[in-house]
């Protein structure tokens, strides 16, 4: 005395559209195609049929692993001259940089290494490259030690 299952039809539909988008549509994604296609299903019931048949999107569940240069006490530690002490009021005095990532379409990860001059916030330099190199922190550093090479004070660069 089995009853019939009434939602057997929105199922079928719920794994033809996930399987039409190669396992990368979660449930919120699928509920909105099913509402493009004209079928009024509640989001929850979506969700509710998708975790009974073992639906999950793929694209957003595996995180990728952020890059860290942290490798351990190597080398000497500068001493901290900034002393959390950003502002300034002589320009070309304290400088600034990091390394930051940014993820893109396509798992295409750029990271964007950007010399601040902490008295006015302007970028003095730049770089943008596909990996993390020596290189990318090196050439903005030669770039901005070019500019302020002229400078009347000492230039302190702080960078993390």
């Amino acid at each position: 005395m089995k009853k019939e299952n009434p939602d057997q039809e929105l199922e079928g539909i719920i794994r033809s559209i996930f399987e039409e988008h190669k396992g990368n549509y979660g449930y919120r994604r699928v509920h909105l195609e099913l509402k493009n296609r004209g079928i009024k299903a509640n989001h929850k019931k979506v969700q509710r049929i998708m975790n009974k048949r073992g639906l999950k999107g793929d694209k957003f569940r595996l995180k990728s692993r952020k890059y860290n240069s942290y490798k351990g006490s190597t080398g000497t530690v500068a001493k901290n001259l900034i002393n959390r002490r950003f502002e300034t009021n002589v320009c070309h005095q304290k400088l600034t940089t990091d390394i930051t990532e940014f993820k893109c379409s396509d798992g295409v990860k750029l990271y964007l290494s950007p010399i601040m001059d902490m008295f006015n916030r302007e970028i003095l330099s730049y770089g943008i490259s596909m990996r993390p190199t020596l290189e990318l922190a090196l050439k903005p550093l030669e770039e901005a030690l070019e500019i302020v090479k002229d400078s009347k004070f000492r230039t302190t660069v702080h960078s993390d």
